[in-house]
């Protein structure tokens, strides 16, 4: 997709010398892809803000902003393993991440004429008819999976990865000690993934 292409900035010469910064990102998502769930705290809390505002300057909503946030990290969590660094730097491909889900649900939502513009002004040009469809029905799969979580494990997740809440925090709303809260997000993940890949 064309989101995917880097700027030229954002490629490093052959010499690995050059302006080109060091991409603080790309590690954490390589890690990530391998199940580092360390990783993939630290990858929220230095992107989860500007994704944030991304799928809300899309979406126009900040509760249904929050929930695509909540989708989109559960996709980059189980997609990881398909960023090529060679390709883009690491926000560049979250944000790309985020900009197709947000389409996807603006895509699904009911025709009205303001959802209709928001997609021609938005939308990556060239997408199929079969591949929105797709993506579609992905973000509803992303949707049922978490419906299979426990009420209390759902929040609990949605809490530290979405509110960035801290185990100690989560484990003096939920009243449950902190190794136990661990243990509810390590399952709740790899509940998710395992639907997901399913």
């Amino acid at each position: 997709m064309s989101e995917l292409r880097p700027h030229s900035s954002d490629r490093q010469g052959p010499s690995g010398a050059g302006t080109a910064e060091p991409d603080p990102l790309a590690p954490l998502l390589s890690r990530v892809a391998s199940g580092d769930r360390e990783a993939f705290r630290q990858l929220y809390s230095a992107s989860s803000a500007k994704l944030f505002g991304t799928a809300l300057r899309m979406l126009g909503n900040r509760a249904e902003s929050e929930e695509a946030l909540q989708e989109v990290f559960v996709r980059i969590w189980t997609r990881a393993h398909r960023y090529d660094a060679g390709r883009a730097r690491g926000m560049t491909w979250m944000i790309a991440v985020t900009r197709n889900h947000c389409i996807d649900r603006l895509r699904a939502r009911p025709a009205q004429t303001e959802d209709a513009s928001a997609l021609e002004t938005i939308a990556a040009p060239g997408l199929s008819p079969e591949a929105s469809a797709i993506a579609s029905s992905e973000a509803r799969r992303i949707a049922d999976c978490f419906g299979q979580l426990e009420p209390d494990r759902a929040q609990a997740v949605r809490g530290a990865y979405l509110d960035g809440l801290s185990y100690e925090a989560l484990s003096a709303r939920f009243a449950v000690p902190v190794n136990t809260m661990r243990s509810w997000l390590r399952r709740g993940l790899m509940k998710l993934k395992d639907c997901l890949e399913a």
